[in-house]
């Protein structure tokens, strides 16, 4: 169902792909959007159980294209180095594709305390409890991934 990668020697581990996206702090949600125009928007993420979440004000753009079509593809870019003198960059980045949802419950829970982990760690423990337990205004929304793959350059493949 999803193309083959191309240059597949550039093709990250599973391991090296879950490195990335435990590392990088944003990427970029794609899903149709109003009159079937792309929307892409950055969004603050957690990967966390092969998932991938993030929150959305419960009424927009982005909240209203999901309910239409919860097909999406989110995009991460983990290196992007300019090389002027090779005319190119050298880079490592991540897509996925999978379906969109709204989590509840004990999910809900389990990655709004990852998020206050990832992005806020350094607070005390009393306030990181109060924020999860007390954050309603929002949706937690899920990634169910059906497609992942992380590609770098070849640059970076043949300096391993």
């Amino acid at each position: 169902m999803f193309r083959e990668m191309r240059r597949g020697k550039q093709l990250l581990s599973m391991e090296d792909t879950v490195a990335v996206m435990d590392r990088c702090t944003n990427g970029v949600l794609a899903c149709i959007g109003d009159e079937d125009y792309p929307y892409a928007v950055p969004v603050s993420y957690v990967y966390l159980n092969d998932k991938i979440y993030f929150h959305s004000a419960k009424t927009g753009h982005k909240i209203d294209a999901i309910m239409n079509n919860p097909k999406v593809s989110f995009s991460v870019v983990d290196e992007d180095t300019i090389v002027s003198e090779e005319y190119t960059t050298y880079f490592r980045s991540v897509i996925a594709f999978g379906k969109a949802r709204i989590v509840e419950g004990d999910e809900r829970l389990e990655a709004f305390k990852a998020f206050v982990e990832k992005y806020s760690k350094d607070q005390p423990e009393e306030d990181k409890h109060n924020k999860v337990f007390g954050c309603i205004q929002s949706y937690v929304i899920a990634i169910d991934i059906d497609h992942i793959t992380g590609k770098e350059a070849i640059e970076y493949v043949k300096a391993k």
